[in-house]
Parts: C-alpha cells; sequence; structure tokens
C-alpha cells in the first residue's frame, strides 16, 4: 500500500489558499492520498517560530514536500540541502522536495508557471516595453519569465533599489531598475504592467500604483490570485484594458510542483477546474 503524500505550504497570509485543494483532488485522481496542510505566519502560533524551525519540523514530520510563498521565497535557499540550478540562478525557491532521508532540494516552478500563463491569456500583447513592480522572489521569478519570453525592454521598480538594481544586472542589458519615484513616467509610456507584489492579495489590499495613470492600450498582469480579480485588475479593465490574473502562474506552477512531489504526470485541465471551483 502507497503511503498517503504529505505536502505543505509555508507563507503569509495564506490561510484561503487554493493550493490544498488543487494538490488533494489531483493526488486523489491518481489515486493517491494527499494531505496538504498550510502554515501561515500570520497566525499567532506560527508567527512565533521561524522559517528554520518550520523546515525542521516538517522534515521531522515525514513532509514528502513543501510550497513555499511570500515574504520566504528567497530566505529558505540558504535552509536547504541542494537547490536546482536553474532555482539557483533565479535566485528564488518556491518549491521543496523532501527526500526518504530527509534531504531537501529546491526547485522553482514560478518561470514556467507565469510564462505559460501569459502565453495563454496575453500571448498576443506586445513586449517591446513593459513595467515590472516588485523584485522579490515572485518577481524575480516573473522578471526571468519576462526575459524568455522576448520582453524587449524590462524596468523593474521595487521599493528597495537595490534589489531592483541587482535582478535586472543578473538578467541582462535589456533590462532595467528605477527607483518608485520614475514610475509614474515609466507606467504612461509602457505596453504592459506586472504587478509581482503581494499588494492586492486579501491581507495586502490595495493597488501597486495608481491606476489613473493607465492607458487603455496597456496591458495589465497580476500575480496575486486570491482575489482572482484585484482591485487593480478591477480598475484596469473599467480603463479598458486588456488584463491577465494569478490563475494561471497559479495552476501552472502546481503542475509542475505536484509532478516534483509524486512522480505523477498532473493533468493541466483537471488542476485548473479545481482551481476554478472556488469562483472569483
Amino acid at each position: 500500500m502507497t503511503r498517503p503524500l504529505l505536502l505543505g505550504l509555508i507563507g503569509e497570509g495564506i490561510s484561503a489558499s487554493r493550493t490544498p485543494r488543487m494538490h488533494e483532488d489531483e493526488g486523489a485522481a491518481h489515486d493517491l492520498t494527499t494531505i496538504y496542510r498550510t502554515i501561515d505566519i500570520a497566525t499567532q502560533r506560527s508567527s512565533e517560530v521561524g522559517l528554520s524551525e518550520l523546515l525542521s519540523s516538517a522534515v521531522r514530520l515525514g513532509f514528502d514536500g513543501l510550497n513555499i510563498t511570500h515574504p520566504f521565497k528567497q530566505q529558505v535557499i540558504e535552509l536547504l540541502d541542494e537547490v536546482d540550478p536553474v532555482a539557483h540562478r533565479i535566485g528564488s525557491v518556491n518549491t521543496v522536495v523532501i527526500d526518504e532521508s530527509g534531504r531537501t532540494t529546491g526547485h522553482n516552478t514560478d518561470v514556467t508557471g507565469f510564462a505559460r500563463g501569459f502565453e495563454a491569456g496575453l500571448g498576443t500583447a506586445s513586449r517591446r516595453r513593459v513595467v515590472q513592480i516588485g523584485a522579490g522572489g515572485a518577481g524575480r521569478a516573473v522578471a526571468f519569465a519576462l526575459s524568455q519570453l522576448g520582453v524587449a525592454e524590462l524596468i523593474i521598480a521595487d521599493i528597495s533599489a537595490a534589489r531592483a538594481q541587482d535582478l535586472a544586472a543578473e538578467i541582462g542589458d535589456h533590462v532595467r531598475a528605477i527607483s518608485t519615484a520614475d514610475l509614474e513616467p515609466a507606467i504612461t509610456s509602457a505596453d504592459g504592467i506586472v504587478n509581482a507584489t503581494p499588494v492586492g492579495m486579501a491581507a495586502f489590499p490595495g493597488t501597486p500604483f495608481d491606476t489613473g495613470l493607465l492607458d487603455p492600450q496597456t496591458w495589465v498582469a497580476d500575480v496575486v490570485y486570491f482575489p482572482l480579480e484585484t482591485q487593480l485588475l478591477a480598475e484596469a479593465k473599467e480603463k479598458g484594458c486588456r488584463t491577465l490574473d494569478g490563475s494561471g502562474m497559479a495552476v501552472n506552477q502546481a503542475i509542475d510542483a505536484f509532478e516534483l512531489f509524486s512522480g505523477r504526470t498532473a493533468d493541466p485541465m483537471r488542476m485548473r477546474e479545481t482551481f476554478l471551483s472556488f469562483g472569483a
């Protein structure tokens, strides 16, 4: 008898995450009992425990894998036994596989997740000049994905100027960093905007910039998927902009993560149906 697959998600403000159901339902479809737990540092009990202790506890309890989200995608790297070369170059890990000996290996499925979601939802959109807001864990993956998608000029803004500059330098000459003070003129001249910050999540409401700056010809993408239609996307739609919600990235990264955790090939349509069953 195959033992249950024990998985978890570590992050902040994740109590309503759709990820557990996606993995548990997909596991059931493969006759693989899957137990997926959220470990939310926003709760009082978890907030008193550090990332290192949470990771050690997961290993000790026999977890087979973990998904990692805001704000730990970069912090977790130094705690792992091994990091996949792609994740190492990106400098961000969102998936940790734990083998039978307790050895931990970090991966990044956000890059392919965002890229496939973008091609499906905004495949014909102009990629001449794109502004990305956020250079943290998710932002790093998105920036690498946008570069692979052929964005000619990628402009990155972050509350940490140094973090944005470091990311731009790592990717290439077609990427440059700007300060948040220079965000307004960048947005008004961009073909597309990507929000790669947690702003817009239920736990972090609001928009990352003044949406009054948007032109109807500008497309807007968001990595946030809870809620599915963020305030940013709702206001962008009102302006007539094409939009892309975070569902594509969320589902596609989960597909790749499930395969890493279980060794089974996930069904993309089934996982997306599970994701959408939650409603908007």
